[in-house]
């Protein structure tokens, strides 16, 4: 479980959370949800670190990581596993030495075992015969797929995904949600998603925090989302049902003409 209570955050004194607080829950696909600029994606970067909050706590499980030393963070970090934007695949690198790299950084397990990890965490995406191949071999499916085995490989208790479907075809996306949703039970990861797709709200949204202009203007689950009367939150959900749907209109007119 992951608590954030009243966080605050600013950047060159403009402020881009405003007194944030929500739980995301173990066992659960968590969403933060939000126009592009709305703060979702500073949210996620400072639950994890990679912004110091301003005030407030993060805490994980009971541990306040805001408050902890570099030091006492590290034992926190192995704990967590990072689907970036784009994968953020290292392209020198082949599948295999991608998938171990946490591995290599974190673990103290012989190459035998770090063999047997990658084998097992690309099997586990339903990835075969692709260990040599490099990021630029493969469908952007793929390449989705090789960063969720690489975000497993230590087995983590908390899984974060920044827009996770970005510049994936619908099949592809439906993919990799429901691969994001069946790892998240079989491991019982607090996962937390940021996205801005409402197929994957609709799809995998257990929990679900709305922010808009950096605060938090709603929380609740997809099956009470459509009946909310939060007027920005009906706003956000028509405008991406709208250009979705604009979306698929040009698509059809393109293969039809």
């Amino acid at each position: 479980m992951i608590e954030v209570k009243n966080v605050y955050k600013s950047f060159e004194g403009a402020e881009v959370l405003k007194n944030i607080s929500a739980l995301f829950e173990p066992g659960k696909v968590n969403l933060i949800i939000g126009r592009s600029g709305s703060g979702k994606t500073v949210l996620l970067k400072s639950i994890v670190g990679l912004h110091e909050i301003d005030r407030g706590k993060i805490i994980y499980d009971g541990r306040d990581f805001s408050a902890m030393s570099e030091k006492y963070r590290k034992a926190i970090r192995k704990e967590m596993g990072m689907l970036f934007q784009g994968s953020a695949l290292f392209d020198s690198k082949t599948v295999k030495e991608n998938v171990r790299f946490p591995l290599d950084v974190f673990s103290d397990m012989s190459a035998s075992e770090k063999d047997d990890r990658v084998n097992f965490c690309l099997n586990r995406v339903n990835l075969e015969n692709v260990n040599d191949l490099f990021p630029s071999e493969l469908s952007g499916g793929m390449q989705k797929r090789v960063a969720i085995a690489r975000a497993i490989s230590l087995n983590p208790k908390y899984l974060f995904c920044d827009e996770p479907n970005s510049g994936l075809d619908p099949r592809t996306a439906i993919v990799i949600d429901e691969l994001i949703y069946e790892i998240t039970k079989e491991y019982n990861m607090t996962t937390i998603v940021n996205t801005h797709d409402m197929n994957s709200v609709m799809g995998i949204g257990e929990k679900v925090v709305f922010i808009s202009e950096g605060e938090k203007c709603w929380e609740g689950t997809k099956e009470n989302i459509l009946t909310s009367d939060n007027s920005k939150l009906n706003e956000f959900i028509y405008a991406s049902r709208f250009l979705r749907q604009m979306r698929e209109e040009i698509a059809k007119t393109k293969r039809e003409g």
